[in-house]
């Protein structure tokens, strides 16, 4: 049942009582054909199989050598590649958002680039100059895909900052940050200051190598912002290992100092806050005052997080004090609580406040819907809804046919480069994957009521 549009464009609080929670039982499915539902339930079913997750690269390649590159190539387009991935070409992109933008759905895209740390050279400059213009063209590309006149305004793109930047460099600049003395020449302002000017940086804390790579890395991250700007495509940057994270927020302050200010019509750079590390709601806090006091716009994507198993394993190896949250239920806490914060942060300072509830858990969607109705915050507004392409489209769905903004992050390229990207997206995401029984269940259920000539 899905509630009336009318009370949801008033700022006024209205009854608790008038608010009907929108239904996730699969009735939006009979959007989608048939073909499609059972790739979905199949591919789904196979994600959930833990030795595929694992073994998942050692798997592609035991196909490729039983049954050849062109038929292993096939099958994986037809299965995983497809059900994830949009496409290859710059048409089959378009080809799937356009089905995508049918079902009230938007892209937010993402290029799955990957640094490997042993790789000459995937850690040269060369590297990450090639990786500059495939995100120069993602925004480009983010642009054509989305009609910037409609309620959406502006397009949505995920940026990976060590895409452009070596994550060495981002451990080495974490290490320093998080010295009880800290280093007063790692602020925002002057990171700015040098991405504005071009002038040459020269950190004392930094080698030569470091200090030429860092003014590189400013320049790739300065130029794709500018860029943005000008395309008027929003950058939500992903958050990474806690190890690189204070890095990562010190780039994106930098970033946010010059590109986040009202008169730029901003926030055009925002953040990811990761539910699951215990510190995120006090981060959340203080960073949101922080940019409410600098008179900044504030972008935030909230999610709980996908790195739980490596995080854990990492700080038992380095004998530090557990950073994350002891289980699931104190993550879907700290998500509530994160999600409230925001919520009330957008229903007082609207444009210059904009939000991300990127989750595949129902009751923290229906949390956020009720919330926002609650708080007179417009369905079509400063808050968006996210989840993966191919993933909980029983949520996007009932969501995108009530009229609210839902983005469905969207990987794209050739197969080879994608397939290990989805494999390791797998890995860390195997709670998601293992959770979607829900969705599983629903999808038989609408293939059996199809093959049995049910009506709905």
């Amino acid at each position: 049942m899905l509630w009336a549009r009318l009370p949801l464009c008033s700022h006024s609080r209205p009854s608790t009582g008038g608010w009907q929670p929108l239904r996730f039982d699969g009735g939006a499915f009979h959007l989608k054909g048939t073909a499609k539902l059972a790739r979905a339930l199949l591919v789904l079913r196979l994600c959930a199989w833990p030795p595929l997750v694992t073994h998942g690269l050692a798997f592609q390649a035991w196909s490729q050598r039983l049954l050849g590159s062109r038929l292993s190539r096939a099958l994986l387009r037809a299965s995983i590649y497809g059900q994830f991935v949009a496409g290859e070409t710059a048409g089959e992109v378009t080809d799937c958002v356009q089905q995508l933008q049918v079902l009230g759905l938007l892209p937010l895209l993402a290029v799955p680039t990957e640094e490997e740390p042993d790789s000459t050279a995937k850690t040269s400059e060369a590297w990450y100059e090639g990786n500059l213009r495939t995100m120069l063209h993602c925004v480009d590309l983010s642009r054509a895909l989305v009609d910037t006149r409609g309620p959406a305004r502006n397009s949505l793109m995920q940026l990976k900052v060590t895409a452009l930047t070596s994550a060495r460099l981002c451990k080495e600049l974490s290490a320093r940050i998080q010295r009880p003395a800290g280093s007063s020449e790692l602020n925002p302002e002057r990171l700015a200051e040098a991405m504005d000017s071009g002038q040459n940086l020269q950190l004392s804390c930094l080698s030569t190598d470091q200090n030429q790579h860092l003014q590189a890395s400013l320049s790739r991250l300065h130029r794709v912002a500018q860029h943005a700007r000008a395309q008027h495509v929003r950058l939500l940057v992903d958050a990474e290992y806690t190890f690189i994270n204070p890095a990562l927020s010190l780039l994106v302050d930098a970033l946010a100092l010059r590109w986040n200010r009202p008169e730029e019509g901003g926030p055009w750079v925002w953040n990811t806050y990761q539910a699951y590390l215990k510190e995120t709601q006090k981060r959340l806090e203080r960073d949101a005052e922080a940019a409410h006091k600098a008179g900044l716009a504030f972008g935030v994507k909230l999610v709980r997080g996908a790195y739980l198993d490596k995080e854990r394993a990492m700080t038992q190896l380095q004998g530090k004090e557990d950073c994350t949250q002891p289980d699931y239920e104190a993550t879907s806490r700290s998500y509530s609580r994160c999600l409230e914060l925001m919520l009330r942060r957008v229903s007082l300072h609207g444009p210059l406040c904009h939000l991300m509830v990127a989750s595949h858990n129902e009751d923290s969607v229906h949390q956020a819907t009720k919330r926002m109705w609650e708080l007179g915050i417009p369905p079509d507004g400063p808050v968006c809804f996210g989840q993966l392409l191919g993933m909980c489209d029983h949520v996007s769905l009932a969501l995108g046919q009530a009229g609210y903004l839902v983005y469905k992050s969207i990987p794209y390229g050739c197969l080879e480069e994608v397939i290990p990207y989805l494999i390791r997206r797998a890995q860390e995401n195997r709670s998601v994957l293992q959770g979607a029984r829900r969705e599983q269940a629903l999808l038989s259920q609408e293939l059996w009521r199809r093959l049995l000539g049910r009506k709905v």
